[in-house]
């Protein structure tokens, strides 16, 4: 099996935890914050924003940190650092004896992140031109597929076997991860650039600027539309459902439809990027994501919202593995750890973004208005990708062909 396949498998696995790791805990939080003793329900639901908003934003200022890190030490140590600390962190939640603790734990759980952007700069920078597409396609279906599929992971792990166990079992799996990347995992890394840059001094080293900040932008518009629902969904299941019976079950797998739908088309089409370039696969998906945004608001049944979830997924499929390809393409190897973790840190504040989104809108305007404003965004996000990515390119691509 050739190196980058097999680094593909271990990473993917990886990523996956970690990103069941990250968001497992949306279900259960509420009610772990009320076993650690806090009964108030407006400090319950307080407590619960904080504790499951910090991880992101920490890991949003620490993962170009951590990319620089990449870079400078090689990608496997990044790996093993992240996997290790994680399942040591996650699962010391489980011991936490009030909410002060647990949000201390989750506020370091988001400074040690790092496995994904370390992951995505391997499978970059030592997958050949060939199979960069399939690589980089079917490694996001992993993370995108762990941070929609953990709530419903986390609310089966905690209905089934308890509230503390589900962080011990998530600690365990994320030890199978570093343990998998200890013994499987192969780099062969030889450091570009030995000189230790400045974030200017980086910015100034790039050299498609304009396109780096589009494909920044995108991807955290792409996280926004993806998590502007978690707030939301419980609350529109129970108003769509004629009996109040499984709510949690139906909303979970609403949520999750979009995360099956990833696994399976976002290494197809991260193959179409390949055969046909990543721009248009990167405009045609956000038109289609923000048109199917818009009859999520006139659903009649949850069934129907989970079909047109599952579609959202497919399209959403397309814009992550288009998003990594283009900046593996336009950013030296030197600089491609910190260029992907500057990408991950807006990824996590789209994750935040979105579910801040979702809450203010449902409160001062109506549920359904939370989908007419995220398929706004998706569009006017389209307009921006047609004129500062989808042109360049295409006139790029049309050059070559006539020379």
């Amino acid at each position: 099996m050739p190196m980058w396949k097999r680094n593909l498998i271990v990473c993917w696995f990886g990523m996956f935890v970690t990103g069941v790791g990250m968001s497992q805990i949306a279900p259960i939080l509420p009610l772990y914050v009320q076993q650690l003793g806090v009964n108030n329900a407006e400090s319950v639901a307080q407590f619960s924003g904080i504790a499951f908003g910090i991880t992101f934003i920490i890991s949003a200022i620490f993962s170009p940190i951590w990319g620089k890190a990449a870079d400078k030490f090689g990608r496997k140590p990044m790996l093993l650092r992240a996997s290790l600390g994680m399942a040591v962190v996650v699962g010391c939640m489980g011991f936490a004896h009030n909410v002060y603790v647990l949000i201390g734990l989750r506020l370091l759980q988001g400074a040690i992140t790092g496995y994904s952007t370390a992951c995505t700069t391997l499978i970059a920078t030592q997958t050949d031109q060939e199979h960069a597409g399939y690589a980089l396609g079917t490694l996001s279906t992993a993370n995108i597929a762990g941070s929609l599929l953990g709530p419903t992971i986390g609310g089966f792990i905690a209905e089934n076997f308890g509230l503390q166990n589900s962080f011990f079992i998530t600690g365990l799996l994320m030890m199978i991860a570093f343990v998998t990347t200890l013994l499987f995992v192969k780099e062969n890394f030889v450091r570009e650039n030995k000189k230790t840059l400045s974030i200017k001094e980086i910015w100034h080293t790039v050299p498609e600027k304009s396109l780096t900040i589009t494909l920044f932008v995108t991807f955290f518009v792409l996280t926004v539309a993806l998590y502007s629902v978690e707030p939301i969904i419980t609350v529109y299941i129970t108003k769509l459902s004629s009996h109040s019976g499984h709510i949690a079950l139906l909303a979970g797998l609403a949520f999750s439809a979009s995360g099956l739908a990833n696994i399976i088309a976002a290494p197809r089409l991260g193959k179409l990027s390949d055969r046909i370039g990543a721009h248009k696969v990167i405009f045609a998906a956000l038109i289609a994501a923000g048109i199917l945004f818009i009859p999520q608001a006139f659903v009649q049944n949850p069934w129907q919202l989970m079909v047109l979830r599952f579609l959202f997924g497919l399209t959403a499929a397309g814009l992550v593995p288009s998003v990594n390809i283009l900046i593996k393409k336009i950013t030296p190897n030197a600089l491609t750890g910190r260029v992907f973790g500057f990408n991950m840190s807006a990824g996590y504040l789209g994750v935040f973004g979105g579910a801040v989104l979702g809450g203010q809108v449902a409160a001062w305007f109506s549920i359904r208005d939370v989908f007419f404003i995220t398929s706004a965004l998706l569009l006017l996000n389209a307009v921006w990708v047609y004129f500062k990515v989808y042109k360049k390119l295409n006139n790029q691509q049309q050059a070559l062909g006539q020379k």
